[in-house]
């Protein structure tokens, strides 16, 4: 979902869990298939599913690129002796040049079919993941993502608003079972920190909310309202444009006419973020109001385009994890993965048609994600029974016009809140 060091960090922990996980259940007789292969002559593939190409590229390539290079430095370290990890990567780019649900339910079916696969890192976007979860839940082949926040994808508490005709845990996880981990604080949380940021930190009270229609951007869209509301702070508007929407000057002048104080955008920068925010200096009214966004627009890209022209207004952003600018040493993930190593007893399929092999082999590395307790650069992890993480925290950061062109370092951390504390 987005370019943004905090995303590729998270990537790399993601997959740095799945390598532990997949030497946990293999003690010393499992191992993996790589890129490169120089650690054994058996096999195990490392699937991803990201948006590598088109409107997405942005986020979901460097992303690929950091899973590609988390799988050779364990291969060169020989992470699980007498296998080599082969990395298979996906597109689930679609005609219309963006991520794409049908395209990633195409990519994970792909994968189930071939036994060797242990397990998949992704996707990057969350309406991708309704359509890959329940095929991936029903194989079963475990799901790992770096950067999916919809709460409705694990949760089902009035409190995370899934409930009623927003749970869609039926649909998702049709086996029971919960098959899908995510790294990400999600969205209620985001949220709410995006409303504390507004109506506390920058003592702003009126706001006007626009979201891109899908899954992420609708439901950060509803959790920002619903606690800038709590707080006191007036909603002057909302609107929903799709991402295939290519002048906002309209809405903006209907925006300005509202007299916000700020504005609050859900969505990513291929989404909609990028052009919207460009397009305020079309609108002299709105000179000097902020915008406000979540992680979908904290990334390389957004910053690229929009920081040489951060005199119409500044521009804040939020995620859902710690803020990493850079990602972290191999040999902190490998030691993990070695440890777990000696845990083993599962039994890697023996070829890419033992799909007898294939279930028993995901089930165990499933089993195993459920139980894991990793701590790294981001803190402690555990998951919770839903598959989220228990890591919860939120970072706020700003835009700043550091250098030329400006990248994901110019976005500067302001602060980092620990959700519940």
């Amino acid at each position: 979902m987005k370019n943004g060091w905090s995303r590729i960090f998270a990537l790399v922990m993601g997959l740095s869990l799945l390598l532990a996980m997949l030497a946990a259940c293999g003690s010393g007789t499992t191992g993996g298939g790589g890129t490169t292969p120089t650690a054994g002559n058996k096999i195990i593939k490392i699937g991803t599913d990201f948006p590598t190409s088109g409107k997405d590229e942005s986020g979901g390539l460097p992303a690929q690129n950091g899973a590609n290079l988390a799988v050779d430095q364990a291969n060169a370290n020989n992470t699980i002796p007498g296998y080599t990890l082969k990395f298979d990567p996906m597109n689930d780019v679609g005609p219309s040049g963006a991520h794409d649900p049908a395209a990633g339910k195409a990519n994970v079916t792909a994968m189930i079919g071939d036994a060797l696969v242990a397990g998949v890192v992704g996707p990057f976007n969350s309406g991708v993941a309704e359509s890959e979860m329940p095929v991936a839940n029903q194989a079963p082949i475990a799901l790992i993502s770096p950067s999916n926040t919809f709460p409705c994808l694990t949760e089902t508490t009035p409190a995370s608003q899934c409930t009623g005709s927003n749970n869609i845990i039926s649909q998702v996880r049709p086996s029971g079972t919960v098959t899908y981990f995510r790294i990400p604080t999600t969205d209620d949380h985001q949220g709410q920190v995006g409303a504390d940021v507004i109506f506390n930190t920058l003592k702003l009270k009126r706001v006007y909310v626009v979201d891109d229609a899908e899954s992420y951007g609708t439901g950060l869209a509803s959790y920002f309202i619903f606690s800038f509301k709590q707080l006191g702070g007036t909603i002057l508007g909302h609107s929903s444009e799709p991402a295939s929407t290519t002048s906002y000057t309209g809405l903006l002048t209907s925006v300005a006419s509202a007299h916000p104080d700020a504005v609050y955008f859900a969505g990513t920068d291929a989404t909609g973020g990028t052009p919207f925010r460009q397009q305020f200096g079309q609108v002299a009214a709105l000179k000097g109001i902020p915008l406000v966004g979540g992680d979908g627009i904290v990334t390389g890209d957004f910053a690229s385009k929009v920081a040489p022209s951060l005199s119409v207004g500044p521009v804040y952003g939020t995620t859902g994890s710690v803020d990493v600018n850079t990602v972290p040493a191999a040999q902190d993930i490998l030691i993990q993965a070695i440890k777990r190593a000696i845990n083993g007893g599962a039994t890697v399929p023996s070829s890419s048609s033992d799909k007898a092999g294939a279930t028993a082999f995901r089930s165990a590395v499933i089993n195993a994600l459920k139980q894991t307790d990793y701590t790294g650069p981001t803190g402690h992890h555990t998951f919770d029974p839903n598959g989220d993480t228990t890591n919860k925290v939120v970072s706020i950061f700003l835009l700043q016009n550091k250098k030329s062109p400006c990248d994901a370092t110019c976005w500067v951390l302001q602060k980092t809140v620990v959700v519940g504390q």
